[in-house]
């Protein structure tokens, strides 16, 4: 519907659309990276609004986003369902891990997220939340569900949602000595980990995936619907897939592109 050209980057060298998307792309920089090259190739800027992905979706429900980039893919779905985002793609995927204190105090060690969380719960062992509402904040409530760990009549002084994004929660869990669940890519560019080490890794459960959504111009006539277009086709390119896989720190790889698998 809305797949034209890319601007002409002499034409669109001023225009610039807002992209809404979650605090683990900006803060792992992958937006640093990706960026410049689109911009090269197209002319059009980029301003990125870091949230959590609940947060995200409700700026493009608002209409003060062009694109979502975002990662709860029921949440996703639900937009759309909604009339808010035109099409829901697959971009890429990494995974979530559960970071603690070297000496697992709560021996959750391994890689079974929902016996690691039984036993950190177990152990009323200190566990740092977002409680943001992000991608991340929802996966790790779905976790503690299927662990059979009920948040509401378990939680105590151990527990605690300090509503804010995976840096800051990573900084409080590395003064704290406490458990967090982070997505990896934040995880690799995050400098400050004290004691803290990656302990529970591997479970298919913990598959992280990334969609795109363009928010509906029917809903919101500004949306800039031909140039936000643009950056979701480039994303879902081969151009833009290849420039996903280059994005790695001290040589690992951060994010993992799929836009075909299950767009």
């Amino acid at each position: 519907m809305f797949a034209a050209a890319a601007p002409n980057p002499a034409r669109a060298q001023s225009e610039t659309i807002t992209v809404a998307s979650t605090t683990s792309t900006e803060q792992s920089g992958l937006f640093g990276h990706l960026l410049p090259k689109f911009t090269e190739k197209t002319g059009v800027a980029v301003k990125v609004v870091a949230l959590g992905t609940g947060q995200a979706l409700d700026v493009g429900r608002r209409g003060d986003a062009d694109v979502v980039f975002v990662h709860d893919k029921a949440a996703e779905e639900k937009f759309v369902g909604e009339g808010f985002g035109v099409k829901r793609q697959d971009v890429m995927y990494n995974d979530f891990v559960i970071v603690g204190p070297r000496s697992d105090p709560a021996k959750a060690a391994g890689k079974d997220v929902g016996e690691a969380l039984r036993r950190i719960a177990g152990a009323k062992a200190p566990f740092i939340s977002r409680g943001d509402r992000s991608g991340t904040h929802a996966a790790e409530l779905r976790y503690w569900k299927a662990a059979g760990v009920e948040m509401e009549t378990a939680k105590g002084g151990w527990y605690k949602e300090i509503g804010q994004g995976m840096g800051p929660a990573l900084n409080t869990a590395s003064a704290s000595n406490a458990y967090a669940l982070t997505d990896r890519g934040t995880w690799l560019s995050f400098k400050n980990r004290g004691d803290l080490a990656v302990l529970v890794e591997g479970d298919k459960a913990l598959f992280n995936q990334y969609g795109v959504i363009l928010v509906n111009p029917e809903k919101h006539a500004h949306v800039k619907a031909r140039a936000g277009q643009s950056f979701i086709d480039w994303l879902v390119s081969p151009d833009g897939q290849k420039a996903i896989a280059g994005y790695r720190i001290e040589g690992e790889q951060l994010f993992f592109p799929n836009a075909a698998a299950g767009s």
